[in-house]
């Protein structure tokens, strides 16, 4: 532990620690890690859960699994599935086999859906809460893009596959908006003919399928991608905006059912 040097101080005297909740007096190195406030889980923000796998088990149905990022996923939350899926009844939720009256951030869970078809759903695919800010379907995006390691030159049309959350999807680099200082973020170039490994660049960026993504200030987990190519990470990114589609899913029986009592 750091103590100070001044000849006034003994050496029992005990130090402060700045926290949000205000100040803590300190000796010892355990007292400190006592008193570390853990970080909040983003319970109150709107559900996000991409989906990881999803199964078919024999009488029970169509399970997706995948870890809950924001919000929270129980039983009779009627859920839509986004780029493409449908809007369904949560009908179970299960941790570790066992049933959950609720998952948090940070679970990572399985959950029994009602008339769906394990064809209906796949990797990728964002699972959120049909009337609170549903996930939807990104026509566009504008992202801010590093070059790591490129052997040449990324121009407009380049079409790398990119690693977002759980989704594996080729993103076609339709306009380098603005070449920018990595560090500071200024405006270096406005629409520069390409760039080249140590450059960042602003990027508008538009998927070849239908794809789910949250611009990173809203859904952090989400917001973040690797560019992929020639087998190695070539680029990383961040998404500052994004450009969403109005498309109306397909509402199952079951939902329409939970959607009628409330």
């Amino acid at each position: 532990m750091r103590r100070s040097c001044d000849n006034n101080v003994g050496l029992n005297s005990r130090e402060l620690l700045s926290r949000k909740s205000g100040a803590y007096e300190y000796e010892t190195l355990f007292e400190v890690l006592d008193n570390i406030e853990p970080p909040t889980r983003p319970t109150d923000k709107p559900l996000r859960l991409p989906l990881q796998d999803v199964y078919k088990i024999g009488g029970i149905g169509t399970v997706p699994v995948g870890r809950v990022e924001t919000g929270k996923i129980k039983p009779g939350m009627v859920v839509a599935f986004a780029p493409n899926g449908p809007v369904t009844e949560v009908k179970s939720v299960e941790m570790h086999h066992e049933a959950l009256l609720e998952a948090n951030p940070g679970d990572n869970v399985g959950f029994n859906v009602k008339n769906v078809s394990v064809k209906d759903l796949k990797r990728g695919f964002v699972t959120s809460d049909s009337k609170n800010d549903p996930a939807k379907e990104a026509a566009d995006f504008l992202a801010q893009v590093i070059v790591l390691n490129h052997p040449g030159q990324i121009q407009a049309g380049y079409s790398p596959v990119l690693d977002c959350h759980t989704a594996h999807i080729a993103c076609k680099f339709a306009e380098l908006v603005t070449k920018i200082d990595r560090r500071t973020g200024k405006e270096l170039e406005a629409n520069p003919k390409n760039v080249k490994s140590g450059d960042s660049c602003m990027v508008k960026m538009v998927p070849s399928k239908p794809m789910c993504v949250e611009s990173f200030q809203q859904y952090s987990a989400l917001g973040r991608f690797a560019v992929r190519d020639m087998k190695q990470t070539v680029a990383v990114g961040v998404i500052k905006d994004v450009t969403k589609k109005e498309a109306g899913a397909k509402t199952t029986k079951s939902a329409e059912k939970a959607l009628k009592k409330k």
